[in-house]
């Protein structure tokens, strides 16, 4: 008998390495795949273990009887352990199937009831000396019954489970067999316990159950291991179709619109009929999302796609070109098609959307072209229909003709577009710093980065001279990637040659902060640079944060868990409060130069420089005022409590070289 039972003692002590060591195999895949079911199945298989090695010490410690205290606090361990294997497993297994994430607080109620169940079923009857069989069905035929049940249920849970995989049916009959199992057990241990036959079931359990859990651990592995097969199947097929398709309407892309255009102009060739490209652009698009949001947007997008793809006109080609601009191409058979498609297109677009508990207006701008008339080749032609388009909105037209004479005006976007990436290219774009100063420490905080263009010819433009082109254009994105590689790389040199680093703060546009690849782009310039990401800071406009506060606080915080500091730029200039900000994890609230200008001589904007002062201050957020020109502006904004300043009275926007003598100084 106790060789019998320090034998058992060893095999379970096998099984608690053997579980552990598959739970450290999950780890090594949870440390590059981050997916939650692989963490809730590696804390499962080291419950099993826990478990495990509390039976084994219970085999160990053989002679102790069941009343004594060891026994019944290696009896809680074991009891806990096991159900808590057992709630990690179905949770896991529920968040493979529906790739959701489980919420911290429903983990914690899963583990307290693992914790509540287990500590009842050792604790009750656990002092009684005479109670050998309340103990046994609470402890056995409880836990066996409760563990068949569940599994039983998860087999079926995976058999009526869309998109099985081999290790998904691998895992569901191993679930039931195992299912099946306990429940047997648990209705023999109720009628069969006295009998000879029990004990001997019960001793050839021990070696079934260690060899299912092992077979269950490495189940998982091959889970895993076909998940993220099925996984990159996937990946690659969205990235097959949204190689050709806009990945947010579904119409074609750029890429494709040029190269289906060349059919259809065959095709009217063939017919000798005339072909049709019309570019639409929405009127007000950005209003739609600074008064809706950006979900609101994107939602109208995807239904302007839909009428468009649906129409009665049954055009060759749908396309988005970019941001809210489309193309429809027509096959015109008769010159009165043009006013009937024209009027048809105007209406489609018009006719009101509903959105949540909104209805929604808009319209649009039309620019349009014919072939063979205005251009011979794709790029031609969306060029051509592009400049009409650029008449109609400058003029407030609904639709206009390309006409020969626009020409001159496409020229010159295109010599600019031509002229700014050059520049770009050529590094004429430079920074200047204009000075923040620490009103408690009297001491430079940081500086903000101002972009200039020295131009070749016309000397150093201010940002309003090409601005609107570089917007116009659509070169925000690349502007702004330039502007924070300027300023990384200026943090990294100015550490090297002065060993000082200064903080940073870079303005980033809307198009820029809504773009998922902002976040790598910003870690891969600090590496890069060897810049440490707390001396650099983005500065956002409160409009681009309140058109979709979830999606921006998603992208603050991970700026912010990099160590990224993020501000509020001209705050008080957009619609939202300050209630708002509560909800936002930002470090600084920059109240625009509008608000100071007059606040020495103004009660009514001092009051709401003091309100903003106050409120920031007491959501934990620091304030700096911008505009300060005067002494008595300094004073006023010092005295209500104002944490920095910057202003020509600080100091003026200064080139690299000057800034770099102003910093000797202080």
């Amino acid at each position: 008998m106790e060789e019998h039972l320090l034998a058992q003692a060893l095999l379970f002590a096998i099984e608690a390495f053997v579980f552990a060591l598959l739970a450290f195999f999950l780890w090594i895949y949870y440390q590059g795949l981050g997916r939650q079911y692989v963490k809730l199945w590696m804390l499962s298989l080291l419950a099993l273990s826990v478990s495990s090695v509390a039976i084994s010490l219970q085999n160990y410690y053989y002679a102790l009887p069941q009343t004594h205290i060891i026994s019944v606090v290696l009896e809680v361990f074991e009891q806990v352990f096991r159900y808590l294997h057992l709630v990690l497993l179905l949770f896991g297994l529920y968040c493979a199937k529906t790739q959701r994430s489980l919420a911290g607080k429903e983990l914690f109620w899963a583990a307290s009831l693992a914790l509540l169940l287990g500590g009842l079923a050792t604790l009750l009857y656990a002092f009684e000396q005479h109670d050998v069989f309340n103990r046994f069905y609470l402890r056995v035929s409880l836990q066996t019954f409760v563990f068949g049940c569940s599994l039983l249920g998860a087999s079926f849970y995976l058999l009526f489970s869309p998109k099985q995989h081999f290790s998904s049916k691998i895992l569901m009959w191993l679930l039931f067999l195992m299912g099946a199992r306990y429940l047997l057990f648990s209705f023999a241990s109720i009628i069969a316990i006295t009998e000879d036959w029990f004990g001997e079931l019960s001793t050839m359990m021990v070696f079934i159950d260690f060899g299912a859990n092992s077979i269950l651990g490495f189940t998982m592995l091959i889970w895993m291991q076909g998940a993220e097969r099925n996984a990159a199947l996937v990946a690659m097929s969205q990235i097959q179709y949204l190689g050709k398709h806009d990945s947010l309407t579904g119409v074609l892309n750029r890429e494709q619109v040029i190269e289906k255009l060349p059919l259809a102009m065959t095709m009217a060739l063939e017919k000798n009929n005339k072909l049709c490209i019309f570019l639409l652009d929405i009127k007000h698009f950005k209003f739609i999302n600074d008064t809706y949001g950006l979900k609101a947007g994107d939602y109208l997008l995807g239904e302007i796609a839909k009428r468009l793809n649906n129409s009665i006109l049954l055009p060759q080609v749908v396309g988005r070109l970019s941001g809210d601009s489309f193309v429809f191409v027509l096959d015109i058979q008769r010159a009165h098609m043009l006013d009937m498609a024209l009027d048809h297109l105007h209406e489609l677009i018009s006719r009101p959307y509903r959105y949540q508990d909104h209805e929604i207006s808009i319209s649009c701008s039309i620019g349009y072209c014919f072939f063979p008339e205005h251009g011979e080749n794709a790029e031609e032609l969306l060029q051509n229909a592009n400049m009409a388009l650029f008449e109609a909105e400058s003029h407030n037209k609904p639709s206009v003709e390309f006409d020969e004479s626009m020409q001159s005006q496409g020229r010159y976007y295109l010599l600019m577009e031509k002229e700014i990436r050059n520049a770009l290219a050529a590094d004429e774009f430079v920074l200047y710093f204009q000075p923040q100063l620490n009103l408690l420490t009297n001491r430079l905080e940081g500086v903000e980065a101002l972009v200039r263009w020295q131009h070749p010819e016309k000397g150093l433009l201010t940002p309003d001279k090409f601005l609107p082109d570089i917007e116009k254009l659509g070169l925000n994105s690349e502007l702004d990637g330039y502007v924070l590689n300027k300023a990384c790389q200026t943090i990294g040199e100015w550490y090297e040659r002065y060993h000082r680093r200064i903080v940073i703060a870079v303005n980033i546009t809307a198009v820029e902060f809504q773009d998922p690849e902002l976040v790598d782009k910003i870690q891969a310039l600090l590496f890069e640079h060897n810049v440490p990401s707390s001396f650099l800071e983005l500065e956002i406009t409160e409009n681009m944060v309140m058109t979709d506060i979830n999606s921006a606080m998603g992208t603050i915080v991970t700026l912010q868990s990099m160590g990224i500091k993020v501000s509020i730029d001209d705050f008080g200039t957009g619609y939202s409060s300050l209630v708002y900000l509560r909800k936002l994890p930002i470090d600084k609230i920059k109240i625009d130069r509008s608000f100071i200008t007059e606040v020495a001589s103004n009660d009514s904007d001092l009051t709401i420089v003091k309100s903003m002062v106050e409120l920031s201050h007491g959501l934990g957020k620091r304030v700096l005022a911008e505009g300060v020109e005067t002494v008595e502006q300094l004073n006023l904004l010092r005295h209500i409590g104002c944490d920095a300043v910057q202003g020509y009275f600080i100091k003026k926007p200064l080139p690299e070289d000057e800034f770099v003598q102003y910093l000797k100084r202080r």
